[in-house]
């Protein structure tokens, strides 16, 4: 894990308990037994005891897109002006919210800003889609259609000033997800920061942190074309595969349902909803949050103000 500092501002490298859905077996799909990469017990038990704690619930502004394909340029110009919005918040003594930005974009690579072209299998002047340098550490990663991308702009005074307890936070966001709703048993890997099963990685996470203010955020791929992938060494880790929800779906052999339904007969679109749905429960409930729901528009509106 690469952190760069530089006037308190990280970088941290990229890389649904559904009612509904139930389990017809005992075992889950699929078992991994993988080393945790939760190097001291501290940062398991703070995880678990925020997601019960007791106490109430603060709003978050939820920014939904989920079902769209935004282009990367305009969620990272959103995601800045929210976090310029904070700071002036925060230098002014007010209260700083937390928010969240749900979405999927356009086929795009992204680094870090210390990526390295070496793990390009392209000529960046040739590229088969867009490339962006940004502010988060680490190194190249893909998005696209069919992986959900989350982009949580909390303000970690609300929480836990630990960078080490908001990683393995999101961490356990995506594991719930897959375990609870598609019962895929996933886990961290020790020295790698994401989730992996087995040998695949189904999420990515990548992270800059200013003030105490995070943004960027986690991908997870639920119905990804994996081809992209191929172009690049995802995150710089030569020996390990780029996996997806559908896949995993695709090669077991035990079953489980959502709404009587075999969840490996599912279409992409229901696939997608499904996690949507599981990933904003799973998040609300690790962070203890109320997610409300606020029209795009308020997106641009807040960027027009603060130029």
């Amino acid at each position: 894990m690469i952190l760069a500092a530089t006037h308190f501002a990280i970088s941290i490298p990229t890389h649904p308990d559904h009612e509904r859905l139930r389990k017809v077996h005992s075992r889950s799909l699929l078992t991994v037994k993988v080393r945790s990469s939760l190097n001291r017990v501290s940062d398991l038990n703070t995880v678990e005891s925020t997601s019960i704690s007791s106490a109430p619930r603060k709003v978050c502004d939820c920014f939904d897109l989920y079902n769209e394909l935004v282009p990367y340029a305009k969620a990272w110009s959103w995601q800045k002006s929210i976090v310029n919005e904070k700071k002036a918040l925060i230098e002014r003594n007010e209260e700083c919210p937390d928010s969240l930005i749900v979405l999927q974009h356009d086929p795009v690579y992204t680094m870090g800003t210390s990526s390295s072209d070496e793990f390009l299998n392209f000529d960046p002047k040739d590229a088969p889609y867009e490339v962006y340098r940004t502010e988060r550490g680490g190194e190249v990663t893909y998005h696209g259609p069919g992986q959900l991308v989350m982009y949580p702009l909390i303000n970690l005074r609300n929480h836990k000033m630990d960078l080490h307890w908001y990683l393995r936070a999101l961490e356990e966001v995506i594991i719930r997800v897959l375990d609870k709703t598609f019962s895929i048993k996933a886990s961290r890997l020790e020295g790698l920061t994401g989730v992996w099963v087995g040998n695949q990685k189904l999420a990515a996470i990548g992270i800059r942190v200013t003030q105490w203010i995070t943004y960027h955020g986690l991908a997870l791929n639920v119905t990804t074309d994996l081809t992209p992938f191929e172009r690049i060494v995802p995150c710089g880790i030569l020996d390990r595969q780029v996996g997806s929800i559908k896949g995993l779906l695709a090669e077991s052999q035990s079953i489980a349902e959502y709404g009587g339904e075999d969840v490996r007969c599912l279409n992409d679109c229901e696939l997608i909803d499904i996690a949507h749905e599981s990933l904003i429960k799973e998040f609300s409930e690790i962070f203890q949050l109320t997610t409300h729901q606020k029209p795009i528009s308020k997106l641009d509106i807040r960027k027009e103000m603060l130029r």
